[in-house]
């Protein structure tokens, strides 16, 4: 078996269970890496030297074809449903032996690397591929240790990923082909059948979700956060997929400490990867310069495709698919904090993206509503982004973040609580959705005024306006706010209609209601009474 690069002196590759293989590469550099994809036609260039990659059959995650082990850890403790889906030791067991012969042959790409900026809360990760682009790709996503360290890495945690393997449902206890299985007990995940690269970091984001608040009492969470230059007021932002979260953490007046998994301990906000995934649809250098021109060399494009006859990425191209993506290491963003570790944070936004054009742009929320709506973790779908939607329809992630979650949401909600209340935390929920009307009738909120109520709200000039409270869902709307009309910062003058636009509140709100029903019971009347509370008379 012969081993190439920054080969470890101790816990080699017989420590994740792989006894032979055709041949091992070790930690190769991201050029190394490139060349590697490049010679096993995995991928190409482009023009601004990123490598473009397609992931195949899966643009996105799989949640139905996740699996947690059930063992005497996780039995009582996860949140076993369709979300946390059981798996057998037993199962586990054979189809992780099934894998490492299916890797005697191969050509394997192992990198070591960390999770979480925090030391005291990190995770040493040793990820195995069969893909370098997949090994680059955990190059950008996860902290990078010193060289140094490699040669006596000591992983706690490992990734066997190999999208060629597929399974064998009847006798592999699968749903499908494709899987990804976390084992919390022997510290393992298994990920086979799906070229997703996302899985890998979703699944470490799944066994932080579990380990942090569990065992070490850190609250971690779905968010983007970044810090004041100046005041070193940290800010974080909750919300699910094309809300904003990226985009909006990425200011050139902040650092950014990180777009997507962050724990919150008794110190500070830190950030759990060392990258950045964004989505590219329709990206411009105009919409978000710092994402645009993050993608150089050393960056992954996912599922692009160029401009005829050029090596140029055509972002509004979206033949294999809306998600559409980009990863790279945070130091590309010019403004990162390094290391990504910020301090407690003043201010939480919760982004929405409401296609019914009901939730208004910006609003401060009381301690209950904040909670609820936490639990809650709303957005929209609009018609194009998933098959067979032709409407918008409602979206409800617990925590923003449920197919992540291996314990109960409301275990999450309380510690957010106590966090928000110990440390008076102003709350705000955006909505960086539709104005004048729905999706179809209005239009998109300008990026640039979701960029100055955002400003004011950190700057503290929010604290020193008028409000009133929104008749339905009882958030507080500013009167004004510097560079935004005041009749944008009311979703109801914008439609210039109150019938249609209460009766459409009503609706949102009622959905609200329905949704939270699998949480009332563990809800107290604080939370309980920051739901929204529809007017019969505009129905």
């Amino acid at each position: 078996m012969q081993q190439y690069g920054l080969i470890p002196t101790t816990n080699g590759i017989e420590t994740s269970g792989i006894k032979t293989a055709e041949s091992i590469h070790w930690n190769l550099t991201p050029a190394e890496l490139v060349e590697e994809a490049i010679k096993n036609n995995e991928g190409r260039i482009t023009d601004t030297g990123a490598l473009m990659c397609d992931t195949g059959k899966f643009t996105g995650r799989s949640p139905k074809d996740r699996f947690i082990v059930e063992d005497a850890k996780t039995k009582d403790t996860v949140w076993w449903g369709n979300v946390n889906i059981p798996f057998s030791e037993d199962q586990f067991d054979k189809l992780h032996q099934k894998m490492i012969s299916f890797l005697e042959d191969k050509k394997l790409y192992v990198r070591d690397a960390y999770a979480g900026a925090d030391k005291t809360y990190r995770l040493n990760l040793r990820v195995i591929n069969t893909l370098a682009w997949q090994n680059l790709f955990c190059n950008n996503m996860f902290l990078r240790p010193e060289q140094y360290k490699l040669k006596e890495f000591d992983p706690n945690f490992t990734i066997i990923c190999a999208p060629e393997f597929e399974a064998d449902p009847e006798v592999d206890g699968t749903r499908q082909s494709n899987f990804a299985v976390i084992n919390l007990t022997k510290r393992i995940i298994l990920i086979g059948g799906t070229a997703y690269a996302g899985e890998m970091k979703k699944g470490i984001f799944s066994v932080l979700n579990y380990i942090l608040p569990e065992e070490r009492g850190v609250l971690s969470m779905h968010c983007s956060a970044n810090i004041g230059k100046k005041h070193h007021d940290t800010a974080i932002f909750f919300g699910l997929s094309g809300t904003g979260k990226t985009t909006l953490s990425a200011d050139p007046n902040r650092g950014l400490i990180g777009d997507d998994e962050h724990g919150w301990t008794e110190d500070n906000v830190f950030n759990f990867e060392g990258g950045c995934y964004a989505k590219v649809i329709d990206l411009t250098r105009e919409k978000e310069p710092e994402i645009y021109d993050a993608i150089k060399f050393g960056a992954i494009v996912e599922n692009t495709r160029f401009h005829d006859n050029t090596s140029t990425v055509d972002y509004a191209n979206v033949s294999v698919t809306e998600n559409t993506r980009t990863a790279y290491p945070i130091n590309h963003i010019s403004n990162a904090v390094v290391p990504s570790i910020g301090g407690i944070p003043k201010n939480i936004f919760f982004l929405t993206c409401d296609a019914f054009g009901v939730i208004p742009p910006v609003s401060k929320m009381t301690k209950g509503q904040a909670m609820y709506h936490f639990i809650s973790g709303y957005t929209a779908k609009v018609a194009g982004t998933e098959a067979g939607i032709t409407e918008p329809q409602t979206a409800f992630s617990a925590c923003f973040g449920a197919p992540f979650l291996p314990l109960h949401p409301t275990k999450y909600a309380e510690m957010l609580g106590e966090k928000m209340e110990k440390y008076d935390v102003n709350v705000w929920l955006i909505n960086t959705g539709w104005t004048g009307g729905p999706y179809g009738v209005g239009s998109r909120m300008k990026l640039k005024y979701t960029r100055a109520m955002i400003t004011a709200a950190l700057n503290g000039t929010l604290d020193n306006v008028g409000f009133r409270t929104h008749s339905i869902f009882g958030v507080q709307i500013p009167l004004t706010c510097p560079e935004v009309p005041s009749e944008v910062l009311s979703p109801r003058e914008t439609w210039k209609n109150d019938q249609g636009y209460y009766k459409k509140a009503n609706d949102l709100a009622r959905q609200f209601v329905e949704n939270f029903k699998k949480y009332s019971d563990f809800a107290n009347d604080e939370i309980m009474g920051g739901e929204p509370v529809p007017n019969p008379k505009y129905d």
